[in-house]
């Protein structure tokens, strides 16, 4: 990296830094002194009284007064913690996140195309692994949802016999299990249950010939998978206890497993406007204009999240004349500049958040909970805005996980989504995003599609001064025929 952009970035990030701190933190410091020299005792061998010690307590008692209660007693904005030097792998441990979202965001990111043969997925919010295949069965364990396992074979429609990664084995019931697939392999998951049908009643009567009044060989319990040889339209004949014997076709069902049909390709390109780039807010309006004019349906990062998990669940999809809306570089000022455009033009966006920005001197508390209470996403831009890349591990874990902690107080709202400052990318900040519990990493590739594996490094589209409403649906929609001739 050249001098010359290290001290560009410099300069921005002190343009950007809040006014007034400072001077603030200078007169509390004198004023605390004061006090302190004030209430000292006399020494009358002193020609002077300016000379005091502060005592561990003190500085406690500073640190409260300036920065308010950690834990957000106080009611007063969040302020950046500040650290002296470089931050060791304590400071980032110390931050605590809720990572509960952890396994299903890693579930949601892997390639359905790329699941085995025989793994399925736990759809329901849990499901209990047993001895048998009976709910009065001992219970072997509780499989949250989007745990993994293979099925060994599938004893009735009701249960399977499954087995987890660790080895252990058991029956789960089908009716909360999904085979993982893609939209391509459906026809060749579905083709291989072809022919199979269960009993779609209590008990189903085994006859000898094709009459109601032949002779019983025996029953079939309700649930059982059957493959007939052959069927009409009222008796299927089937190899039952080591003979052929006929059961009434109107109690048959076909059988096949539930299916999880995802995704794996998303062409919802992100356009990105940074608002430190001077007029780019005002072309917002514009802009939005002619996407809607345009027939996009304009999105935000939580809209794709909530789309997402509900494919964890069952078939759902995103319009494909989708755009997601982001905005960065937001101040105390902007921000508002920002939210009055999309007011105006009744729409949201994904707001990127530094959070050195939140405070009294930027963006305060009660802008912060307006944004929310308006509906705007508000995600992370970072701490400082400092290139990932430049920096240690412990150094990114805690711009990624305090970044994400000050955003998450202040709205009460999950953060899963960070803006990788000035686009920086690569295999040691994407590991570090994932383990701080983001789902999305927003880097600037400027490609329209990209799949699940690419969720750390979704490609965003700058946009940049010059740019036309018509500019802006093109990336949206794709260039026509016309257009690209």
């Amino acid at each position: 990296m050249s001098h010359r952009s290290r001290s560009y970035r410099s300069r921005r990030r002190q343009a950007r830094r809040p006014q007034g701190n400072s001077f603030v933190a200078f007169l509390l410091v004198a004023c605390f002194g004061i006090l302190f020299a004030g209430c000292s005792p006399q020494d009358t061998n002193s020609e002077t009284a300016d000379e005091f010690t502060f005592t561990e307590q003190d500085v406690a008692r500073f640190r409260e007064i300036v920065m308010g209660d950690e834990q957000g007693g106080t009611g007063s904005t969040a302020q950046p913690r500040l650290v002296g030097g470089a931050p060791s792998s304590a400071d980032a441990d110390a931050i605590v996140l809720d990572l509960s979202q952890m396994e299903t965001y890693n579930a949601i990111r892997a390639e359905g195309s790329s699941a085995a043969e025989n793994t399925f997925r736990v759809t329901n919010a849990f499901v209990n692994m047993r001895a048998a295949p009976n709910v009065t069965a001992q219970q072997i364990e509780r499989l949250e949802q989007g745990k993994t396992m293979d099925v060994l074979e599938f004893t009735d429609a009701a249960w399977a016999k499954v087995q987890l990664p660790n080895g252990r084995e058991g029956y789960v019931s089908a009716r909360y299990i999904a085979k993982l697939t893609s939209e391509d392999r459906l026809p060749e998951e579905r083709k291989a249950y072809e022919g199979q049908y269960f009993v779609n009643f209590g008990f189903l009567n085994v006859r000898k010939d094709p009459d109601a009044d032949s002779e019983k060989l025996g029953e079939l319990s309700g649930q059982s998978i059957v493959t007939p040889l052959s069927m009409d339209d009222v008796w299927a004949r089937i190899q039952f206890a080591g003979q052929e014997g006929y059961i009434a076709v109107q109690y048959l069902q076909p059988f096949e497993p539930n299916f999880l049909v995802r995704q794996e390709n998303y062409t919802v390109p992100v356009l990105h406007y940074d608002v430190q780039r001077e007029g780019l807010a005002d072309l917002l309006v514009s802009h939005i204009a002619a996407l809607q004019e345009a027939g996009v349906n304009i999105m935000t990062f939580k809209d794709l999240t909530d789309v997402l998990l509900q494919q964890q669940e069952r078939d759902a999809r995103v319009d494909p004349r989708s755009a997601i809306l982001t905005v960065s570089g937001l101040t105390g000022q902007s921000i508002k500049d920002v939210s009055d455009a999309l007011r105006a033009s009744n729409e949201s966006a994904t707001m990127f958040v530094q959070t050195n920005q939140l405070g009294i001197g930027g963006i305060t508390e009660q802008t912060v909970l307006t944004m929310v209470a308006n509906g705007y996403d508000l995600q992370s831009a970072t701490h400082t805005g400092d290139d990932l890349r430049s920096l240690t591990n412990s150094q990114i874990s805690l711009e990624l996980k305090q970044s994400r902690r000050l955003l998450e107080e202040q709205t009460g709202r999950e953060v899963n989504v960070v803006l990788y400052p000035l686009g920086g990318i690569n295999g040691r900040v994407q590991e570090i995003a994932q383990e701080s519990g983001y789902l999305f990493g927003v880097t600037d590739d400027s490609q329209r599609t990209y799949s699940r594996d690419q969720f750390l490094r979704v490609p965003a589209f700058p946009i940049l001064e010059g740019m036309t409403g018509e500019d802006v649906v093109t990336i949206a929609l794709g260039a026509t025929e016309e257009e690209s001739e």
